[in-house]
């Protein structure tokens, strides 16, 4: 119908490390939440930290994504084209008072981690180090598509948060935002892991009049150990499984039950004509034995 916003979705992953299990769930999930409703399908690839980048992951990443069928519907976008949208973004913020700089350094924050407010009248004869934004003292929430309510008081759980880092790089939390309302994005489907980001991504989004894309948290895949996986500690790549295989196990791990032994193609066929995310399961699990 004319007038209607077209869904866009994505999948946003750091070259940190390759593609492991518990970050091909999110891509799935979110791939199939978009196009299961017509809409796109983004791959953004965030390399703004190069010193947590691994060499040459950000293009295994793609190949791994591609070998698995998860090929994104524009080109993809590398965060680091994007510096000059960032340093605006922060510009605008400081301008409009909701951050300032800030000349704490991480030991001078209180055992919590959560940062007091200590630079927010001003400096106090220190040198400006980072740019932090000026949190909200009463409720944020939102309502995620799988979880319901979220609320948190970010003022208690974290403070008043870095938006560009002491080493002039800018914080994760910032790019994706302006990312987002780059890229038309209306739906962010990703693991459960980030709800307390998301929180802070809608502070930001607020402060800088952008409109809020939809939120859906899915669960986090857990090591046999009842640990997060994670790309630092190269936890189970996928790269040398068999994509069929894996793409079911993926889809058995959102709570769907594809017939056995199809092929990826009919796989993926099977996966956007019976995509229900009323199916996901709402708690973390444990990583299923990869054959």
């Amino acid at each position: 119908m004319p007038g209607l916003t077209q869904v866009v979705g994505r999948f946003a992953p750091s070259p940190t490390g390759d593609l492991h299990f518990g970050s091909l769930v999110s891509a799935v999930g979110s791939c199939l939440e978009a196009r299961n409703s017509d809409g796109k399908w983004l791959l953004r690839i965030e390399d703004i930290d190069p010193p947590r980048e691994v060499a040459g992951c950000a293009i295994r990443i793609i190949h791994d994504l591609q070998r698995l069928g998860l090929v994104p519907d524009e080109p993809t976008l590398f965060q680091s084209t994007r510096l000059d949208a960032y340093q605006n973004a922060v510009d605008r913020l400081l301008e409009s008072g909701f951050a300032y700089p800030c000349g704490c350094s991480r030991k001078d924050l209180p055992a919590s981690g959560i940062y007091p407010g200590t630079c927010r009248k001003g400096l106090r004869n220190k040198e400006a180090r980072s740019i932090r934004f000026r949190v909200d003292s009463g409720n944020s929430g939102f309502e995620d598509k799988l979880r319901g309510p979220v609320t948190a008081t970010l003022a208690e759980t974290c403070g008043d948060f870095v938006i560009r880092r002491a080493d002039g790089l800018f914080a994760y939390q910032l790019a994706v935002v302006v990312d987002d309302d780059f890229q038309a994005v209306t739906q962010v489907v990703r693991g459960a892991d980030l709800l307390d980001s998301t929180l802070r991504q809608i502070s930001l989004q607020r402060a800088l009049g952008l409109v809020s894309p939809e939120y859906m948290h899915l669960p986090v895949v857990l090591s046999a150990e009842g640990t997060k996986l994670s790309k630092r500690l190269q936890s189970d790549p996928v790269r040398d499984r068999d994509p069929a295989v894996t793409l079911e196990q993926v889809l058995h791990f959102l709570g769907h039950n594809p017939p056995p032994a199809l092929t990826l193609e009919l796989l993926w066929d099977w996966a956007l004509s019976h995509w229900n995310h009323e199916l996901v399961p709402r708690t973390n699990t444990t990583l299923p034995t990869l054959s």
